[in-house]
């Protein structure tokens, strides 16, 4: 496998795309239901520790840019081989597969377990994992640009739900966000932690860079999508804090869904039907950039042709879907993800970024010492 990969013009994307890849990545189940477990570890200072896992992810943002800026135009999968050699870098490039498949089986999964509690009971879940997947294939069969595609409209046709926030707005009580900085620092961080789950999505950075034209305006276009992203998550957490009562907080499950009930049009009897069925348009882009990554992982470190690879790993992602049935299954996978995502994507690039740019440094100066 070679280092350096250069994609061929027709496959290369505008940069500023960057800025939809990296918010509609971010975006997808978690926005669900994320307040309450943040809520239950600072309180009433949960939107502080939204805001401080945004700003942690620009920081790790900064460091995984500078760790492609110094091979130019790579991937994860070849800063592996360099960094690690040949065959420790091909075990942490198949880890990372691995946890690209396992995030597509957890989106899928906690999707389909919203449709089932709130829309469709009765319908079993094998229905919904070959239908959802079918629509994976597609896009991933068509390539990055088809799937940036899905991307750029799947922001684009949803605008109009964030429109509803107005409805719980005129309910909201801001005395509820009161007394400011109460928790200290340690819960607080324990929040962030909790945060990192639902924040994630940006390190398909590592899997798109070579993709991108102009890779000079790489960081102004990630570290926006990044913002906007983060300034999403801190309005619906400020919004649900002051909306719901401490002790109806704790008890609500999927916050975000619930403040979606008290919209009342003339036309929408349950506007939380819509919301749940229209959230597959978001949902569709999360699934089709893990798998894709997955999929270019395969090829670029086995050589294998990605069809039959994407097949395998359609195959595995719905056998695997169909154990985890009931709430506490899914609840302990999401848990176990969630440690190990956390270590993968926010702690991970400064090691990586250490090792890369040792290397660079032995290089330059063994070619220092040859002159």
């Amino acid at each position: 496998m070679k280092v350096q990969y250069q994609p061929k013009p027709q496959f290369l994307l505008s940069t500023f795309l960057l800025c939809f890849i990296i918010n509609a990545n971010q975006v997808g189940i978690g926005i669900f239901g994320y307040q309450r477990t943040i809520f239950f570890e600072v309180k009433q200072d949960a939107w502080i520790s939204v805001l401080l896992a945004g700003v942690f992810s620009h920081i790790v943002v900064f460091i995984m840019i500078k760790t492609l800026q110094i091979y130019g135009s790579t991937d994860l999968y070849g800063i592996h081989q360099d960094v690690y050699g040949k065959w420790i870098g091909k075990m942490l490039s198949s880890a990372y597969i691995l946890y690209c498949l396992c995030a597509c089986l957890i989106i899928l999964k906690n999707y389909i377990e919203v449709i089932q509690t709130w829309v469709y009971p009765t319908v079993p879940t094998w229905v919904f994992s070959f239908s959802i997947l079918l629509l994976v294939i597609y896009g991933v069969t068509g390539g990055i640009r088809i799937i940036v595609g899905v991307c750029f409209f799947s922001i684009l046709l949803s605008l109009w739900m964030f429109g509803l926030i107005g409805f719980p707005l005129r309910l909201a009580d801001f005395h509820h966000l009161l007394p400011v900085m109460e928790t200290n620092m340690v819960s607080l961080l324990k929040g962030v932690h909790k945060m990192s789950f639902t924040i994630i999505g940006f390190e398909i950075l590592y899997i798109v860079y070579p993709f991108l034209e102009k890779k000079d305006r790489v960081p102004k276009y990630a570290q926006l999508g990044l913002a906007a992203t983060t300034f999403l998550y801190l309005i619906i957490m400020l919004l649900t804090i002051s909306y719901f009562s401490p002790g109806q907080l704790e008890r609500t499950i999927w916050a975000t869904l619930t403040l979606f009930k008290i919209v009342r049009l003339s036309f929408i009897e349950r506007t939380e039907y819509i919301a749940v069925s229209y959230w597959l348009l978001i949902m569709l882009p999360n699934l089709m950039l893990y798998l894709w990554a997955a999929v270019r992982g395969v090829k670029r470190i086995f050589g294998k042709k990605p069809k039959g690879v994407l097949w395998i790993f359609i195959l595995l992602i719905f056998v695997a879907s169909l154990f985890f049935t009931t709430r506490l299954r899914i609840a302990r996978l999401n848990d176990t993800f969630a440690k190990f995502s956390f270590y993968i994507v926010f702690c991970y690039p400064f090691v990586l970024y250490a090792f890369a740019l040792l290397k660079k440094q032995i290089r330059s100066y063994k070619e220092k010492v040859k002159c």
